[in-house]
């Protein structure tokens, strides 16, 4: 069963957290990494697919219209993501988060359960620091994981919360949480009204820890940490223990590489990410998104990603990518042309479905002829019924 204790892990993160930037950040020294979270009904529609052009392990759903093929929700390379893996879920209800879990848990190395996310998209449905307000429910979907999922198959069961609005309350939360039988907490050191421009709080972890190691749960703690060496700072400038780990998020965001001590400068970072991403054939607007993290505005380079619309696209901007972040030459020529391809392209295509779809008209020598034939027949026929 995997251990949580001391590690230096990447966040769950929507958008960022996908497999690439995983990859990326195993590679550079992540302990272990979290999945984005994904909510339990979108879960449950997937279907398990083993890819085996890629060597993944494929969650695809259904599409529900006709001109759209099947999404993607959850794709994990077990070569390098085996052991290290922990899949975060949105729940609010025990049995959908039972039945979520299971469609992933063979696969994965943990489930996690979204208790602190404060965007809307994660409380509206009573999930994420919603549930910081329900611990009813909280600790009822915790304790239907962890006896109907986490014993079964083995697997530790965990949960991410923020900080409540003082101390007492918070480390009375944490007690009925780490009484679920969950294996590790994390708790990111801000309330739900706090940003992350903010500074964390990190008053309550010494209370926090000693609950948690009454109950054998493993304490990571999550807020501005900036790479290896500054959360190895930090803990000791906190006279924290070495057995509390560290979760990074924007700046991981921002750079998968500062797992390592020596983390890469953004220029070759853009180029490890793409490298892989490349590899697997990521979604070009995902794969956009991540390398817009990464490349700082400043630069030339973030508008000429921006505009690209393909990964060969992107390859091609990504070559003129010098090793010291300069630009060997200018693609604006080259994206120009790609999108007049593109509209061109988009003009075959609709000239060609007009086409389709328009009434075949015969040609007017063509319908004389049959005129003149059907009206002989007809005087033919007349001719004989005469006679």
């Amino acid at each position: 069963m995997v251990s949580y204790a001391g590690m230096l892990v990447l966040a769950p993160m929507v958008r960022a957290g996908e497999l690439p930037t995983r990859l990326l950040a195993l590679k550079f020294g992540a302990d272990l990494v979290w999945s984005p979270e994904i909510i339990d009904k979108k879960l449950i529609q997937c279907k398990r697919v083993e890819n085996k052009t890629l060597g993944t392990v494929d969650f695809v759903a259904p599409s529900h219209q006709d001109n759209k093929p099947p999404s993607v929700v959850f794709r994990t390379f077990p070569e390098a993501e085996a052991g290290k893996l922990i899949f975060q879920m949105g729940s609010s209800t025990p049995q959908l988060a039972v039945q979520a879990a299971k469609v992933v848990i063979k696969d994965v190395d943990g489930i996690d359960l979204n208790a602190g996310c404060p965007k809307h998209f994660s409380i509206h449905s009573g999930m994420g620091a919603a549930l910081l307000q329900t611990p009813d429910t909280l600790c009822s979907i915790l304790t239907s994981l962890v006896k109907e999922v986490g014993e079964p198959y083995q697997k530790p069961i965990s949960v991410k919360i923020r900080l409540l609005n003082d101390e007492v309350r918070t480390v009375e939360l944490v007690r009925r949480i780490c009484s679920t039988g969950i294996s590790n907490l994390t708790v990111h050191c801000r309330t739900t009204p706090m940003r992350n421009r903010e500074l964390p709080i990190r008053d309550y972890i010494p209370a926090i820890f000693k609950v948690c190691q009454e109950q054998n749960v493993s304490l990571i703690i999550n807020g501005a940490f900036q790479g290896r060496s500054h959360f190895s700072q930090l803990r000791g400038e906190l006279n924290l223990s070495e057995k509390i780990g560290g979760m990074i998020a924007t700046c991981a965001e921002a750079n998968p590489t500062i797992f390592s001590p020596t983390p890469l400068a953004w220029h070759d970072a853009a180029k490890a990410y793409f490298t892989i991403a490349s590899k697997f054939n990521h979604n070009v607007n995902n794969c956009k998104y991540m390398l817009t993290r990464i490349v700082p505005g400043k630069s030339k380079f973030y508008q000429y990603f921006t505009r690209c619309k393909s990964l060969a696209e992107v390859e091609h901007v990504m070559k003129l990518l010098s090793d010291d972040g300069q630009p060997l030459g200018d693609p604006t020529q080259y994206l120009a042309e790609c999108r007049e391809e593109e509209k061109l392209a988009k003009q075959a295509a609709g000239n060609k479905a007009v086409q389709k779809d328009k009434p075949r008209v015969s040609s007017p020598v063509k319908s004389l002829e049959l005129k003149r034939a059907f009206e002989e027949e007809e005087n033919g026929e007349a001719k004989k019924i005469k006679s």
